[in-house]
């Protein structure tokens, strides 16, 4: 799966010229995908590095596998992560899923999750924005990647009972958000 730049990310918006931040230097003494690349490596994740401004990793969670590609946009200098599981919604469940997903969203405070329309995928998103040169550091790399996991272990099953169960939107979060305390 490949998953790419949004439409309409293109840089600088109509009437900016220049801005302050052009007046400074945004060399980096590091590509930011090294640092997720090397991330990876440390965790013995498979990954692929598809060229200089994308990679895409594997990672087992905790109810499935997920595939994460993170991009690097270099006209917005905006680190991208897109985690998306193996889940392609039927036009029959189009609606349920993006009722689905709504609620959920309204409940994050960073990140969202969107349906990817080429190919009918469920992915989680967010960016980390780097503007004006700033370095990312090792820790904030690996705090987008658990987000964008984590975010995905926590829902994942609220998406399941709405494409195998039947449940509505409401049902599955309401089934999947509550807490256990203790053990059993």
């Amino acid at each position: 799966m490949t998953l790419s730049t949004p439409i309409g990310v293109t840089g600088r918006g109509a009437g900016f010229e220049m801005s302050l931040s052009d007046s400074f230097n945004n060399d980096r003494s590091e590509h930011p995908l090294d640092i997720v690349e090397r991330l990876a490596s440390l965790r013995d994740w498979s990954f692929d590095r598809a060229g200089d401004d994308e990679i895409a990793i594997t990672i087992a969670g905790r109810w499935t596998s997920y595939d994460v590609a993170f991009t690097w946009l270099e006209d917005i200098e905006a680190l991208h992560v897109a985690c998306a599981f193996d889940l392609k919604i039927p036009e029959r469940k189009r609606v349920e899923i993006t009722d689905l997903m709504s609620r959920i969203n309204e409940q994050l405070w960073i990140g969202h999750f969107d349906m990817w329309s080429e190919t009918d995928v469920v992915m989680f998103r967010h960016s980390l924005m780097l503007s004006g040169g700033v370095e990312p550091s090792g820790a904030q790399c690996e705090a987008l990647l658990s987000l964008a996991v984590d975010s995905c272990d926590r829902h994942f099953q609220a998406f399941q009972f709405v494409m195998w169960s039947g449940k509505s939107a409401a049902e599955a979060l309401a089934a999947t958000m509550f807490e256990t305390v203790g053990e059993a």
